[in-house]
């Protein structure tokens, strides 16, 4: 029988006591399963990266795309895989992994999955607080989407109440009233093309969403690999265009103002002045300089082997 932590997080809005003793029965069906209930994200990491020290083949992660996105960076370049047990609101990496956004239906099919290699992104950056390393599995941002995702989830209630709305009426709300004006002070270069941007946004996996039900898509079609959009500016209308072309995996135009690059090794990014950025949804520091670069087998995920689609199949459930 293979071995498991579940590293639960209570504060989650699918968490109760009733669906945690629910998941807890299902997976000890299928693994010598122990519990453990962090405090804190340096709590969730240490116990991830002890769990990996004594060889548990998976740590799963019960709550939203927070607490997986901890546990994950414990996990990165070690034989223990990631498990996923979706009970936030969004639950991005559940849709693209195409894993059941019920908790009980995810440990239900845990029973079945495989450790599969998964791509992640690795950001250094030079913080306020010094050097800084984090992987990201869904998304990075900095700029105007770090911002967006700092002001929404300074509001807990709003978020579990309203979800995807919260975060849309958010970047609206902080467009109109400070970004629609914002001067150019990113300076990006991969490749030897440097770009002036208020923004930039890479995906890991296509697509990614935190709006719930609508995907988004930074590039047109399908790219084994990430991408980076950046923009210079962010007028309500060049703002509303980016999101519909992405909403509806429409090609983004360079004769617009925005900037994309797909399957890159190293992007850098200079801030001035310092920026908050975001690793999958969570605010890491404020930096002045990131480099980003796609690390292919960063970590084991139990998922399907294939989530080409998977976004669109767990949306449909």
């Amino acid at each position: 029988m293979r071995s498991a932590v579940l590293i639960a997080n209570p504060s989650a809005s699918q968490f109760t006591g009733g669906v945690f003793r629910n998941v807890v029965a299902s997976l000890s069906k299928t693994f010598d399963l122990t519990t453990e209930w962090p405090v804190s994200t340096v709590e969730t990491s240490r116990e991830a990266a002890r769990a990996a020290e004594r060889g548990v083949d998976v740590v799963f992660a019960m709550g939203g795309d927070g607490v997986a996105h901890y546990v994950a960076n414990a996990l990165v370049g070690t034989d223990t895989a990631l498990g996923l047990i979706p009970a936030g609101t969004t639950n991005v990496l559940a849709r693209i992994f195409g894993i059941p956004l019920k908790p009980l239906a995810a440990a239900n099919a845990s029973a079945d999955l495989l450790p599969n290699p998964t791509r992640m992104v690795r950001v250094d950056a030079e913080t306020e607080t010094g050097p800084n390393t984090r992987y990201a599995m869904f998304s990075l941002g900095i700029g105007f989407d770090a911002d967006v995702i700092a002001i929404a989830e300074s509001r807990p209630y709003a978020k579990l109440r309203f979800g995807g709305i919260h975060y849309a009426r958010t970047a609206i709300g902080r467009l109109v009233s400070t970004w629609r004006s914002y001067d150019p002070h990113l300076r990006l270069t991969c490749n030897g093309d440097r770009f002036d941007g208020v923004i930039a946004m890479t995906q890991v996996h296509r697509p990614y969403t935190y709006f719930g039900r609508v995907p988004l898509h930074l590039t047109s079609e399908h790219v084994d690999g990430i991408a980076t959009l950046a923009a210079g500016s962010l007028g309500i209308a060049r703002a509303s265009e980016i999101f519909a072309r992405a909403a509806f995996g429409r090609k983004h135009r360079d004769a617009t103002g925005i900037r994309l690059w797909t399957n890159y090794q190293s992007l850098t990014i200079e801030a001035e002045p310092a920026t908050p950025f975001h690793a999958d949804g969570e605010i890491i520091g404020t930096a002045s300089y990131l480099e980003i670069a796609p690390v292919q087998d960063a970590m084991l995920v139990l998922r399907p082997s294939d989530h080409s689609d998977s976004f669109r199949r767990t949306t449909l459930k």
